[in-house]
């Protein structure tokens, strides 16, 4: 948000620490790791991972950008909207998008009972085995972006579409 737009609200929190510029090796290593992980899934898809996993880990840097980035891909705001209350929203999406954001929950909440044998078996039945790794590595990876944006305090407000990728 520009100045202007942000007139009567609270001033944007500083960031902790620029790990990427800290750690550039490590950020490499994620982007590349990110780009690995996406390759053979639907970009929508990916997308609603990324969101659902942010919003379990509460990463607003990650919410935004996942956001404007799967907006970018053609989805739609209501798809969005509706992921933090997927339960009771199913006919939103398709079985093969559920079973993804199932397991998204189960392996990001991981202490919540790890990930239960009908989850998988659930996403198993909708994704053949290249595509079932690459998804849970997507999981993994937004899972790890979270853990960075969350604890040094990523600034989110500022991710133009497309602009990491």
């Amino acid at each position: 948000m520009s100045n202007q737009e942000n007139a009567g609200y609270v001033p944007e929190h500083t960031p902790r620490l620029a790990w990427a510029q800290h750690a550039p090796e490590v950020y490499k290593a994620m982007v590349r790791l990110d780009g690995a992980a996406r390759k053979g899934l639907d970009a929508k898809l990916f997308e609603l991972v990324k969101i659902r996993a942010s919003q379990l880990n509460h990463c607003a840097y990650c919410l935004d950008m996942h956001t404007k980035d799967a907006l970018a891909a053609g989805e739609s705001v209501e798809r969005i909207v509706q992921l933090s209350a997927w339960e009771e929203s199913k006919h939103f999406y398709t079985a093969q998008e559920l079973a993804a954001i199932e397991l998204t929950e189960a392996i990001t909440v991981l202490t919540d009972g790890f990930v239960p044998d009908e989850v998988y078996e659930r996403a198993a039945k909708h994704f053949d085995e290249v595509q079932l790794t690459q998804l849970i590595a997507s999981i993994i990876v937004i899972n790890s972006w979270n853990r960075f944006a969350v604890t040094t305090r990523m600034v989110p407000g500022h991710y133009t579409p497309g602009q990491h990728g």
